[in-house]
């Protein structure tokens, strides 16, 4: 799905204020913090509560499994002021859908970096990568009916509905309503109108042992 130069720990995407990069294991204190809220995890299906540091660590080593396949893209939020610092999540992946070429986006960010518009820069960024670098057909997303804030995110970035229903939380154990949304390849480019991404190698961002 994804080319060779994604499945490099270095591997980054700059937007007008963050680095997307690989997900390292410098960052799992800091990813147990922020999905630890309660209130962030609560609007995820697949990060439970309480969120300890285990299971910071293993969600590392899947997002870094997901990267090196090739088959989706994980990747960590930090600001360009301090590229070390993570404030949120942002991916996607296939497996969803009948159709192979479909991918899934997920996403959550650090309450702290709330209201400052830095998820719908993040995702516009992994969408432009996704639609530009891979052979995908389309995006689709759920948010829970009870997050205005996440269904903008997705309005933001073009995404339309398409419909509602029950979806399965396997981390919680429970099933919540939830709105659908889709964005396709050719209506990502009759939309397309914000700075396309910059995907780079960044030695900085690599892994040490």
């Amino acid at each position: 799905m994804f080319p060779e130069l994604f499945r490099d720990d270095v591997f980054t995407l700059e937007t007008a204020r963050l680095f997307l990069r690989w997900p390292k294991a410098k960052d799992v204190g800091q990813l147990a913090e922020i999905i630890g809220e309660k209130v962030v995890s609560q609007e995820t299906a697949t990060f439970p509560h309480p969120f300890t540091l285990k299971h910071a660590e293993e969600r590392v080593l899947k997002a870094r499994g997901l990267n090196l396949s090739g088959k989706g893209l994980s990747l960590v939020l930090a600001s360009r002021r301090d590229p070390q610092a993570a404030v949120g999540l942002v991916g996607v992946s296939g497996g969803l859908s009948e159709d192979p070429t479909e991918l899934s986006l997920g996403y959550l960010l650090a309450r702290s970096a709330w209201g400052q518009g830095l998820m719908t820069e993040a995702v516009q960024g992994l969408i432009d990568a996704s639609f530009l670098y891979s052979e995908a057909s389309a995006i689709g997303a759920s948010v829970r009916v009870t997050n205005p804030a996440s269904r903008r995110v997705l309005e933001h970035c073009g995404f339309q509905y398409a419909g509602s229903g029950m979806s399965a939380r396997p981390a919680w154990g429970d099933s919540v309503s939830v709105d659908h949304y889709r964005l396709s390849r050719r209506l990502w480019a009759s939309l397309k109108g914000w700075r396309a991404p910059l995907p780079t190698e960044r030695p900085e961002f690599r892994e040490s042992a």
